[in-house]
Order: structure tokens, then C-alpha cells, then sequence
């Protein structure tokens, strides 16, 4: 951006956060209209504020003499971790505004300036409390640094294979069995030296095993996730869905305040925290992922909480394998069958001998097998294989099956066209779905979006 010249360097280094401030909300609200109000009142001390308002679908942020509005739709108010993130920015700004104009601070807080600004705000957030301002390193700067030692791993490899990774950053309790053995002559930190070591990406897998540190950053151990988090969380429920192959690391965060930070086989950066994962990073950006809030409004759609539980988990487990699936829950299928779905593809009700046009097998006998099963009787692999099929897995309210596979017909308002069938994008088909109940799309890339006649949300 162009200043004036001349400038104060309170003032240019203010505009300069503003951008910054703007991007970040951009990014991580980029479901929220957005609005400048300038205030008469100058500020500050370079302090974000977040101000009250009556509204829930209003958030207001106010730095230095610029108030910025945020607005949600109705049906999805703003959550309490997007209210969070919005803090855990104004958090880093104003550490870093505050660093910057002052020398001493800036060689306490040299870390502050290292590395991407958005793996700060991703730091505070897991870590859940506010940057302090004026002190030492804090945790989230651990958790920001323990993702650039990720984010240097996902551009290696080892031995011509991708490399997956990960680490258990304990909280202030740490870990009591840890504690208890000596110390290591030699203690290592976390950090971006280690990847100079070839063996540090073969030692954990990210999946399975993890290092383990303290909440300063000292290595402590190796651990494999599922036996560490069964022996100090047992089976205790998670607060969201997870994909099963993490379910261990999401368990490993729910007591203590530790957080993990993974990089996955398909280069995502995951960070779990609260028993959640809550960010992501894939396609070059950092994700809020808001799960629990985001499953709660997909069963509320729904309205059976187990058919929405064994879709959205399922949804999951297609969306971390990067396979594409497609799931529509009719609310009406007596009116909506006819319009969205072939007899070709309906599994509800049987061929007569006259609809089998061919003597040798068929796809359509093979989903004969389900013919008369529901959704929460199928075993989840069973589900996740179906999902699998090009087209859609088609249910009622109760979660019968409907359709599997299924080529959706494309809902014409002129009468002429019913019965054309078009095989078009996943997305068109899903917004065609939508207009007769919720529908869940899962991308090959991972993302999944739920439809309910509009868009509802990303994740």
C-alpha cells in the first residue's frame, strides 16, 4: 500500500495493520458482508476491539479510528470460535503493532515477525488465550512454530515419498509420566532445525505416532497417539465428528489444553484442539472449520440426529480419502422422487423382468442386494463404498434407501422436460437436490458443502 510522506510512524505503521486486519477478516469471515465506518474518536494503543452488539449476526470490530461491521445471514449467526478467531487477530496485531515501536519489545518478541502472520493467529486460536503483549514467547508462538517445521515438510520428501508428520504440544499440566523420566542430556527444541535431519521424518508417521513436547517446545518423547490419548481421555465422547483416523489426536486435546498440529499424506495441515479439529490448512489457506456449530445446523436439516451423524461422519471419511460422494435426504419422496431420481436407479422397489433389458448382470442387480436396508443398518465401510458410486445416495427422512449411484434428473420448471436425465457437475446436481431437502456434496479435493435450497456452509 502507498503512504504519504512523511508520515508519523505510529500512523504509518497503523495503516500498515489495517491492511492487515482487513485481509484477515476477509479470509477467515469470507462468509460475512463487509463494511468501513470511520469514528471520530482517535485511537490507541493498537488494541483490536471487538464490541458488543445486540445482534448475533453483527460483529463489530473496531482499530484505531475505523469501526468494521460484520454481517451474517439470519439462518447462521456468528459462533463462539469465530468470534474467538476474530480475537486471536486482533491478538497477534496488537502484539506486533506494539513490537514494533518499541525496541526492547521487539527483542523480546523477535518471534512475533518470523514466519507467516497468518500461522500466528492459527497459534492463538488453538492456544486459547490472547497474545501477551510487551513479554516473552508464548505457546501459541510454539504452535505457530510447530507449523512452519510442517510447512517445510510438505514441500520434501523422503526417500521419493511425501512425507506425513506431526506433534503433541502438552499444556500447562504436561504430561506426569513424561515429567517423571530423566532429562535428556542434550534437550531439543521443535523447531525448523530439526528437518535438517533426515531420520526426524521418518520417526513419526503423523497418523499413528507423534512427537512429543512440552508447552515450551522441548521434545520429550515419541508417542503413538491412539495408547497416549486412551490412557488419559479413555472414550470419552468428542464435541464434533472427526475423521476415524484422527479421532485419537482430536481425543488427545480434550483434557489438558494440549493441542496437535499434523501434516496429513495429502499435505493438509491439521491443528486439533478442545477435542476438535478447528483449522486447516490446504489449497494455500488457512480454514476455520467450526464442525460442531456446522453438524449441528446439518442434523437440525435432517431431523433424525443418527441418519445426520452416520452421513456427516461418512461425508468425512470420503472427504480425507479425496473421494467425491453426493447425499440427499428427501424430505417429501413421494413428490420428489419423480422429479429427481430414474426407476433405473431406485433401490426402493424392484425390476420387473420386463424393466431387466439384458440377459448378463448389471449394476442395477448388484444394488438389488440393498434393496429394502436403511442407512444406520449399513456397516460404515459398507456406506462409505456406496457413497463412492458416480451419483448420489438418495434417503428418506428415516433413512431408507432410496437411490445409490444415482444420476439426479435435472428439475426443469417446464413440464416438457421431466423426463430428460442430465448427468451435469456435482455442484449443479447438489443445488438441484436441495430445493427438495438438505444435501451434503463431498469434492475430490476434500471440501464439503452442505445445501438446504442455498448454499449453507463450507468445510
Amino acid at each position: 500500500m502507498s503512504l504519504p510522506p512523511n508520515l508519523p510512524p505510529a500512523l504509518a505503521v497503523g495503516a500498515l495493520y489495517d491492511s492487515f486486519l482487513q485481509a484477515a477478516l476477509r479470509q477467515f469471515f469470507a462468509r460475512a458482508t463487509f463494511e468501513t465506518e470511520p469514528m471520530l474518536s482517535a485511537s490507541s494503543d493498537g488494541r483490536l476491539a471487538i464490541e458488543p452488539t445486540e445482534d448475533p449476526c453483527v460483529m463489530h470490530v473496531r482499530w484505531f479510528g475505523t469501526r468494521y461491521g460484520l454481517r451474517v445471514p439470519e439462518r447462521r449467526p456468528f459462533t463462539p470460535h469465530e468470534i474467538r478467531m476474530a480475537k486471536a487477530i486482533g491478538s497477534v496485531l496488537a502484539a506486533r503493532y506494539h513490537a514494533i515501536l518499541n525496541p526492547k519489545a521487539m527483542l523480546e518478541r523477535g518471534e512475533l515477525f518470523r514466519g507467516a502472520i497468518e500461522d500466528r493467529y492459527a497459534g492463538v486460536l488453538a492456544d486459547g488465550h490472547p497474545y501477551p503483549i510487551g513479554a516473552g514467547a508464548s505457546r501459541a508462538d510454539r504452535i505457530a512454530a510447530a507449523i512452519e517445521v510442517l510447512r517445510v515438510a510438505a514441500l520434501s520428501s523422503y526417500e521419493n515419498r511425501a512425507i506425513s508428520s506431526g506433534v503433541l504440544i502438552l499444556g500447562p499440566e504436561g504430561d506426569v509420566r513424561a515429567a517423571a523420566r530423566p532429562p535428556s542430556p542434550r534437550p531439543l527444541e521443535y523447531s525448523q532445525s530439526l528437518t535438517g535431519v533426515k531420520s526426524f521424518f521418518r520417526l513419526v508417521d503423523g497418523l499413528r505416532t507423534l512427537f512429543l513436547a512440552t508447552h515450551d517446545g522441548r521434545l520429550l518423547d515419541i508417542i503413538d497417539v491412539r495408547q497416549w490419548s486412551s490412557v488419559r481421555c479413555g472414550d470419552d465422547i468428542l464435541p464434533a465428528p472427526v475423521p476415524s483416523i484422527y479421532q485419537a489426536h482430536a481425543r488427545a486435546t480434550l483434557r489438558g489444553g494440549h493441542v496437535c498440529v499434523v501434516l496429513s499424506p495429502s499435505h493438509e495441515i491439521k491443528v486439533f484442539a478442545e477435542g476438535a479439529e478447528i483449522l486447516t490448512f490446504r489449497h494455500a489457506h488457512w480454514h476455520l472449520l467450526d464442525v460442531q456449530a456446522k453438524f449441528e445446523l446439518w442434523a437440525d436439516a435432517v431431523g433424525q440426529r443418527s441418519l445426520a451423524t452416520r452421513l456427516f461422519q461418512t461425508a468425512l471419511e470420503l472427504s480425507n480419502a479425496r473421494q467425491g460422494a453426493l447425499f440427499v435426504v428427501l424430505r417429501d419422496p413421494a413428490a420428489a422422487v419423480p422429479h429427481l431420481v430414474s426407476v433405473a436407479d431406485r433401490v426402493d422397489i424392484g425390476l420387473t423382468a420386463e424393466g431387466r433389458l439384458l440377459a448378463l448382470p448389471t449394476r442395477r442387480d448388484l444394488l438389488d442386494l440393498l434393496t429394502g436396508r436403511a442407512i444406520t443398518d449399513l456397516e460404515p465401510s459398507v456406506l462409505a463404498a456406496l457413497a463412492s458410486l458416480d451419483g448420489a445416495t438418495v434417503t428418506d427422512p428415516s433413512g431408507a434407501l432410496i437411490a445409490a449411484g444415482a444420476i439426479l434428473r435435472s428439475v426443469s420448471t417446464d413440464s416438457r422436460h421431466d423426463d430428460v436425465i442430465v448427468e451435469g457437475a456435482r455442484t449443479t446436481a447438489a443445488m438441484a437436490a436441495s430445493r427438495f431437502g438438505p444435501v451434503l456434496k463431498v469434492s475430490e479435493d476434500g471440501a464439503m458443502t452442505f445445501y438446504d435450497g442455498a448454499r449453507v456452509w463450507d468445510l
